[in-house]
Order: C-alpha cells, then structure tokens, then sequence
C-alpha cells in the first residue's frame, strides 16, 4: 500500500518536512484566568519556555493545566496578564490575526477530536486547512504538497498503512497518533498536548509518549504536554511545571524534581494512581 499512495503522490515520505522552520518561545507573564462564573483558574502564573524545550506540566484535576494550555493558543482568554507565543501577544488577538496563530501552534486533545465517518487521510488533512485558500477545503482540493505533507506525518507517527481507513475503526492509540499527525501536518512552531494519554493503556501511553519525545528530538519543535502520571513526566520531558489550585508551585528540570516536590504539588503523599506502572 505504502508504494502505491506514494507513487501517486510522487514523493517519499520520508522526505517531507512536517514541522515549522523555526520553533517558538511561550511566555506567560503574570497571566490569570477568571471563568464567567467566578472560578480562578490560574493564578498569577509566569514562566518562560525556551524553542525546542519538551515541558511536562502536571497537577490533580482542576489545578488549571488544560486552562494553561488553551490560554497559550487562546482557546482560553486570559483575564490579566499577557501571553507571547513566538512574535505573537496572543491575548491581544483576534478573529483572522488569532486563527492565524492557531494554525501554527498544534493542538492534541484526550478525546481525539476526530471526524470518525471519515478516512484517517482526510483528518489529518484538516491539519492543513490554516495553509490552503477557502476555496480548497469548501471543494476538498488539497495540494499534492498538502498531501504529501500529511502523508509524511502519518510516516512519522508509523501508521502510514491506515491512511484510508474509517477513523470510527481505529484503536485508542491509532487515534490518538492520527491526531498527533494533524498537529504535526499543520507544521507547527509549537505543540501542545492535554491529557493525550488519560485514555490509553499503559503500552500504548509509553508509545505516543516516545512519538511526542521523538518529534521533539527530531524537529527541536517546542512541546508542552499536559499530564497527571507523575512517572511518564520524569521518563519522556526535561523540564516539569508544576501547578496546584491555579498557582505555580514548582518549575524546574525533571531531574531534580524531588518525592517531596511532587507532594507539593499534589497537596499529599504521591499515590498509585499517580503512577502509570508498567
């Protein structure tokens, strides 16, 4: 099959870039988030993420790391505070000039967020909708370019051979590597990832984790995950953020995070399920 999707498309996959050019910096300065109904997410939160930097960023539910994460692609606004990803004050944008930004920074989500009826090509495809005039997504008329670019990107995540299958039939970790996929096809200067591994057996876990690492490593993108397993932060990211009730509690490299750093964060003793295991 890999033979002949490529000769159509006339490309190796192998070949193809699926990251952006440059990586970006994310920084939060002094940034809170107050939902309509009074809750305060995060809490005077500032920190800087180099380029090219692979963050962990851990906490209970409900400690504000998935409103971190959508308040750095504006999926979340901040109320105080300003957030610059890259060139971009994100916070201060809007309509065009935001979708804009978005299409540069990927975002992978728990539940997958797939077009399940649809072919595993056509939702990675999505990927390059922020790349193609309206025109082309409004009469499904993709490049070959933008072909091939997603195409590179299933290469990259090793599941190039499920390129006409139904979404709907894929398992847990094929699903969630489709999704990575579509991050990567949008050729992103940052990714993020909420939960991406919440869903997923302990294998499966290891293996998007070691993708996630790997596109790291190769294409020195900047990553931010967010995770609650306290073992695959120490295992696959350099650098651990910790967050409690909205507020930074720790943030430095994984290495030197201690059993009492990690309690900190938690507010009590670290637990099994704190722990994905083997």
């Amino acid at each position: 099959m890999l033979e002949a999707i490529m000769h159509t498309e006339n490309q190796s996959p192998q070949t193809v870039n699926v990251a952006g050019s440059a990586s970006w910096q994310v920084e939060l300065d002094h940034v809170s988030v107050t939902y309509p109904n009074g809750t305060r997410a995060l809490s005077d939160v500032s920190l800087r993420i180099e380029p090219g930097e692979m963050v962990s960023i851990i906490g209970l539910s409900g400690s504000g790391k998935s409103t971190l994460i959508r308040t750095i692609n504006g999926l979340v606004a901040a109320t105080q505070g300003v957030v610059t990803v890259g060139p971009h004050q994100v916070n201060a944008l809007s309509g065009r000039a935001l979708r804009d930004v978005r299409g540069q920074i990927g975002m992978i989500f728990q539940g997958f967020n797939l077009a399940e009826r649809t072919d595993v090509l056509h939702n990675v495809l999505v990927g390059r909708f922020a790349h193609l005039p309206l025109w082309r997504t409004l009469l499904d008329l993709p490049t070959k370019h933008d072909r091939n670019i997603a195409l590179g990107a299933l290469d990259s995540v090793g599941i190039l051979e499920t390129v006409w299958t139904r979404a709907g039939a894929l398992s847990g970790g094929q699903k969630q590597r489709v999704a990575i996929a579509r991050a990567l096809s949008q050729e992103p200067s940052v990714m993020l990832a909420d939960e991406p591994v919440a869903s997923l057996d302990p294998p499966t876990s290891h293996a998007v984790m070691g993708d996630l690492r790997r596109i790291n490593q190769q294409y020195g993108l900047t990553v931010l995950i967010n995770l609650h397993l306290i073992d695959l932060a120490k295992q696959y990211t350099t650098r651990l953020i910790g967050l409690r009730d909205g507020r930074l509690v720790y943030d430095g490299p994984v290495q030197n995070a201690t059993d009492k750093d990690f309690e900190e964060v938690y507010g009590r003793p670290i637990q099994a399920r704190d722990l994905l295991g083997n």
